[in-house]
């Protein structure tokens, strides 16, 4: 891939690793306010705490592919596929900028894990 490319996608990158951060950041206040004493709105808060709690995990995973795809692009080793060592797509690449596996790799793991459940 071009330089250019692999800055702009960089920028990107680092965008998106700054906005999850800011939301983790309020998914962890949110999740730290008091309850209320009214025990339905209690029971509320807690269900709305499984599903800001949930998001964090999205996010969390989220991060952790993004600061992966960084790595990668500091070793030299950005858009290379991790499982077979081929060029993965561009147009993959700008669809899901922090992609460690090829289109066909990534489609072979998916029918992998839908067949093991």
């Amino acid at each position: 891939m071009p330089g250019a490319s692999d800055e702009r996608l960089r920028k990107a990158l680092e965008s998106k690793k700054e906005e999850l951060t800011i939301r983790l950041e309020r998914i962890h206040a949110n999740l730290r306010r008091g309850y209320e004493a009214d025990s339905k709105e209690r029971a509320k808060q807690l269900e709305d705490n499984e599903v800001v709690d949930a998001l964090g995990n999205e996010a969390r995973e989220e991060l952790a592919k993004i600061s992966a795809a960084l790595r990668r692009m500091d070793a030299g080793e950005y858009g290379i596929c991790v499982e077979c060592g081929l060029e993965i797509n561009a147009g993959r690449l700008e669809a899901y900028p922090y992609a460690e596996e090829c289109i066909e790799c990534a489609e072979f793991d998916e029918r992998r894990r839908r067949h093991s459940h």
